[in-house]
């Protein structure tokens, strides 16, 4: 691990466990305090020049190899919209570098690499407010899943040194993200009504050039969320029929929306008594977004999975179970904090936490389900 400085990082720590020094060791060949070497490694203070050569020779390298100058500004992609001075977090994904905007609630409880000071196109400047080392330690998972974040939480206990981002995004825009170099993996639930299959027919159809790995997460179940008790006496999708029920639907290219539409098209609603439903073109972006409108009265009913349905207290009516699966390009599988998130997500402490959600199976928790060239 290095630390930093005033622009300086620090790599001293790092060498000197290399080297199977303890720190009391180190700092007696240097000629310091115990306080002063760990102020040095830590990155609080930076030693003067005779300190530096004497740390260098004591751990039997160059001082280029413990210090070095981090840039005061660097140039990133900036993925989605944002503004000169806003909070970033930053990630490299292959020769790119990627900014993330810190906006809403992460806005006010994340920490960010640097700050936006301009902008050219798509591309911006961004001034340093930490070291630029962790970007190449950082993936990026996209997907709509709301337990995708507890999964980076938990993979970021696990590994410190590393980083997983979580974007919220469809299954459908989850793929496009990752086809446009936006993401290191998605998180995506599509169902293929015409073959029974979940996520390989879609992902065979992104055409993108290079193998991606499908590898199972869990399966969930989806179904019909309505209000706590279910006053309406809802049991399925044919309880639409009449108009007396208003629906909150999913973006296009949600899973759920998918979902929901291959069970009507089972209880025989046609295309024009579905296009008539009230609400059927009303939009929510994520599964929450769904539950709580029909939490606060205004819709009546929603597609989505169990989880949403128990994080806010809703009735839920089971109708299938699909597989979340991982979409991951074959030249990402090695990124540190790609393999960090696998292992995670098979760890206990994770899956303990990720039972008491409810509605999720892990049986099936990191089996390759294909490779689609």
């Amino acid at each position: 691990m290095s630390s930093s400085v005033g622009g300086l990082r620090s790599s001293v720590q790092q060498y000197r466990k290399n080297a199977g020094l303890a720190a009391t060791e180190l700092a007696r060949r240097a000629g310091i305090t115990r306080q002063a070497l760990h102020n040095i490694e830590t990155g609080h203070s930076a030693p003067t020049t005779v300190v530096a050569l004497r740390l260098a020779q004591a751990l039997m390298c160059r001082v280029d190899d413990l210090f070095s100058l981090m840039p005061g500004a660097v140039e990133a992609r900036v993925i989605g919209e944002a503004q000169q001075g806003c909070r970033v977090r930053l990630a490299r994904l292959g020769p790119h570098l990627l900014a993330l905007p810190l906006q809403g609630a992460a806005g006010l409880t994340q920490r960010g690499d640097g700050v936006i000071t301009a902008h050219h196109g798509p591309h911006a400047e961004v001034e340093l407010s930490g070291d630029l080392a962790l970007a190449e330690r950082t993936a990026i998972l996209i997907g709509c899943d709301p337990s995708l974040e507890l999964l980076a939480a938990h993979t970021e206990r696990a590994s410190p040194d590393l980083r997983v981002l979580t974007r919220p995004a469809s299954s459908g825009a989850a793929l496009a993200e990752l086809a446009a170099g936006n993401a290191h993996l998605a998180g995506i639930h599509l169902w293929d009504a015409e073959s029974g299959e979940s996520n390989l027919p879609s992902v065979q159809r992104m055409e993108l050039g290079q193998p991606l790995h499908v590898l199972a997460l869990w399966t969930w179940e989806q179904g019909l969320l309505t209000a706590a008790g279910n006053p309406k006496g809802i049991r399925g999708v044919e309880d639409l029929r009449g108009g007396d029920l208003r629906l909150i639907n999913r973006d296009q290219g949600a899973g759920s929306r998918l979902m929901l539409d291959g069970w009507l098209d089972v209880a025989g609603f046609s295309m024009m008594e579905r296009q008539a439903l009230p609400g059927y073109h009303d939009q929510a972006d994520s599964p929450l977004d769904a539950a709580r409108r029909v939490q606060s009265g205004a819709a009546d009913v929603a597609p989505g999975p169990r989880v949403a349905a128990q994080a806010l207290g809703l009735h839920f009516i089971p109708l299938q179970t699909e597989h979340f699966d991982l979409i991951i390009p074959e030249k990402f599988l090695g990124h540190p904090a790609v393999q960090a998130l696998l292992a995670t997500a098979r760890s206990d402490a994770f899956l303990r936490e990720l039972a008491a959600l409810g509605g999720y199976d892990t049986a099936q928790v990191g089996q390759l389900r294909g490779i689609v060239t």
